[in-house]
């Protein structure tokens, strides 16, 4: 019988291997740490956070919609694992303890397993930390105080039993969960009507709140030349399973506005396990990297056995739940340039953190001699695709780059766009919310403050 073999809580443990059953539900029927909570049972409320060591360090992730062989050769901690071998509390949990951080206490232990993460990478955004992490009763402050409390406990009292976490743990491979590239190309090319799971956060879905039998799948979390990152004189290729948090990283260097578009992609736990590749994969018309990769003028690098190829990005996403993918062929990865200077990427949701555009506007205008040299203007929320706003961009190419001009353009949208009513939005409040974004955009550029969060009255 093939097993998956992690660290929970110290120990060394064997399980069966069983694709699609989630950590939460195995911690709690099969071992009994109830500690952990099942709130919404699709990643939004954090109730079920755990913390994963592996590799690439540690990380807060929702045990709902983690798969178990997604933590084969890691380490788990769960609420019930923070405390020492002599019963000593985590300097998160004392924290949380003198500040009054509880009251029904159900969504404690998840808080508590985030801030126990955000402690052990030493981390002070506090807010950024915890957005993923919901209370109904107790109030955010003494949360936030106690988070902070705990950061003076960080050099003198970080638990010697959780860095012990990062050894590693012999893990024999999974036939579903290749080593490499090379090995996934194979498997899929062989096995084309597969699911490939990359973080589960969509996916993890399909198995808790709809309920499908997935058959056959594959796990890429393996795949480290998947997560690779390359670095050239004028262009990054990303691989497709680098995550949310390690994307983030990288565009804070290179694409700020972009960055900051990902702080606001769902939460940090999410962020933690979502994979670029994924996230384009998905071809959703709400997802939030195709629009600003449309603008960037990315390449899209598809595989299918040993045959590769690229192509424009916007040019991947053909109609609502539809890609120029053959069976087999998967998304490998995507480059970017380096610089984009103009690139300012805008997202409206109901929530400012952890929830999902109404609208998303890309924008890259590059202006010479007060003249629009090149437009990429991309949007999400507005067509069953991500989709350029081709009229608006041929309305400005050759023109001044004047107020005038971004009110004669803004005629465009409704020629390029015929947006849907739904519950994040009128299809009338999503043209007007796209037309608003042009004219953001001219102020950005202008040096006038735009951000909702640096805008007073």
């Amino acid at each position: 019988m093939t097993e998956i073999t992690f660290l929970l809580n110290g120990e060394t443990v064997r399980v069966a291997a069983e694709p699609t059953r989630t950590l939460l539900d195995w911690i709690r029927e099969d071992r009994g740490l109830t500690g952990t909570k099942e709130g919404c049972n699709e990643g939004d409320c954090g109730a079920c956070t755990v913390v994963v060591t592996d590799d690439l360090g540690v990380k807060a992730l929702n045990s709902c919609i983690l798969f178990l062989p997604q933590l084969h050769g890691k380490a788990v901690r769960t609420v019930e694992g923070f405390k020492g071998p002599n019963g000593e509390m985590h300097p998160v949990q004392q924290a949380m303890i003198d500040h009054h951080g509880s009251q029904c206490g159900f969504c404690t232990p998840g808080f508590i397993s985030s801030m126990v993460a955000g402690h052990q990478q030493g981390r002070t955004d506090h807010d950024v930390v915890l957005a993923g992490n919901l209370c109904r009763c107790t109030g955010y402050a003494p949360i936030i105080r106690a988070a902070e409390a705990a950061e003076a406990a960080e050099a003198a009292d970080s638990p010697s039993w959780i860095d012990d976490d990062s050894a590693e743990v012999a893990a024999a491979p999974l036939a579903f969960a290749p080593e490499t590239e090379d090995e996934l190309a194979a498997w899929v090319e062989a096995n084309p009507e597969a699911t490939l799971i990359a973080g589960a956060t969509d996916v993890g879905l399909w198995v808790t709140k709809q309920m499908r039998d997935l058959k056959t799948v594959a796990f890429l979390n393996r795949c480290a030349d998947l997560r690779e990152i390359e670095i050239g004189a004028s262009a990054i290729r990303i691989g497709a399973g680098v995550t949310m948090t390690k994307l983030r990283e990288l565009l804070a260097v290179y694409h700020p506005s972009y960055a900051e578009m990902v702080r606001r992609y769902a939460s940090e736990q999410v962020r933690n396990a979502a994979t670029l590749g994924g996230n384009i994969a998905n071809g959703s018309p709400i997802g939030d990297n195709p629009p600003a990769l449309i603008a960037l003028g990315a390449t899209l690098h598809l595989r299918k056995g040993a045959v590769r190829r690229d192509l424009p990005i916007e040019d991947f996403f053909l109609d609502y739940g539809r890609q120029d993918r053959e069976p087999g062929e998967y998304v490998s990865g995507v480059t970017i340039p380096k610089s984009a200077p103009a690139l300012r990427v805008y997202k409206l949701s109901k929530r400012f953190d952890q929830d999902i555009s109404a609208v998303l506007g890309a924008f890259n205008v590059t202006v010479e001699s007060g003249t629009v040299a090149t437009a990429r203007i991309a949007f999400g929320g507005m067509a069953g695709i991500p989709k350029r706003a081709a009229h608006v961009e041929a309305a400005l190419v050759g023109k001044s780059w004047t107020e005038a001009t971004i009110e004669a353009a803004i005629a465009g949208f409704a020629k390029d766009f015929t947006p849907m009513t739904d519950m994040r939005g009128s299809a009338g409040y999503r043209l007007e919310s796209a037309q608003n974004m042009l004219r953001r955009y001219f102020a950005d550029l202008s040096g006038k403050p735009v951000n909702v969060l640096e805008v007073h009255a």
